[in-house]
C-alpha cells in the first residue's frame, strides 16, 4: 500500500550547523563534525529554518523503512556533535599483569597472557582514547566509528578456544554512552 506523502522532521539544536551537498549531509557542533552519505531514490532531505525534513512521496514499505532509518541516523549525528558518545572498557588481568597504552595513534597491549609480542590497534583519527588505570575511555562524535573502535579494542584481546569462565583476561566494554552493560 502506497502512502501519498510521508514526512519526518528533525529539529536542529542551537549551536549546530547542518548542510546538504550532493547527497552528503554534514553536521557541525561543539564536539566535532560528522558527515554521512545519504543518497536513496524517492527520499528527499531538505533543510528548512532550523528543521531537517526527510520525506518520501508515494512511499512503499521499503521507502518507509529507509526514511525512518535515515531520520534516526540524522538524530544520532545531532546528538554526537552536541553531547558526543563515550564507551567505557575495563581491563581485566588475573594471570599476567597487562600494560595498555596509547601512543602515536595506536593502542598497544603488552604482556597479554604472557605474550612477548605486543598487540597493536591503529585508532581512527575521529576518536579519542584515554587509558586511566584499569579503565579505557573511547570518545567521539560519530556513533558508528566510536562504537566500532570500542568493539575493535575488545576484539584485540579475544582468545578463541579458551574457557571464558577461567581465562577472563582481556578488555571488555562495560558501558555504552551512559548505559551500563550486565
Amino acid at each position: 500500500m502506497k502512502i501519498k506523502l510521508m514526512k519526518e522532521s528533525i529539529e536542529i539544536p542551537s549551536g549546530v550547523d547542518a548542510k546538504i551537498d550532493n547527497g552528503v549531509i554534514e553536521v557541525k557542533g561543539k564536539q566535532g563534525t560528522v558527515k554521512r552519505r545519504i543518497a536513496v531514490k524517492n527520499i528527499r532531505i531538505e533543510i528548512k529554518d532550523k528543521m531537517i525534513e526527510v520525506s518520501a512521496e508515494n512511499a512503499r514499505k521499503n521507502q518507509k523503512t529507509n526514511l525512518y532509518t535515515y531520520a534516526a541516523h540524522i538524530r544520532n549525528m545531532m546528538k554526537g556533535v552536541t553531547e558526543g558518545y563515550i564507551y567505557t572498557l575495563k581491563i581485566c588481568a588475573s594471570h599476567f599483569p597487562m600494560n595498555v597504552s596509547v601512543a602515536g595513534g595506536e593502542l598497544v597491549v603488552k604482556n597479554f597472557i604472557g605474550e612477548k609480542v605486543p598487540r597493536r590497534l591503529k585508532l581512527p583519527a575521529e576518536v579519542k582514547v584515554k587509558v586511566e588505570g584499569d579503565i579505557v575511555r573511547v570518545e567521539g562524535a560519530d556513533k558508528e566509528i566510536t562504537g566500532q573502535c570500542a568493539a575493535s579494542i575488545e576484539q584485540l584481546t579475544r582468545r578463541p578456544g579458551f574457557d571464558k569462565r577461567i581465562f577472563q583476561d582481556g578488555i571488555y566494554i562495560i558501558e555504552k554512552h551512559g548505559k551500563k552493560l550486565k
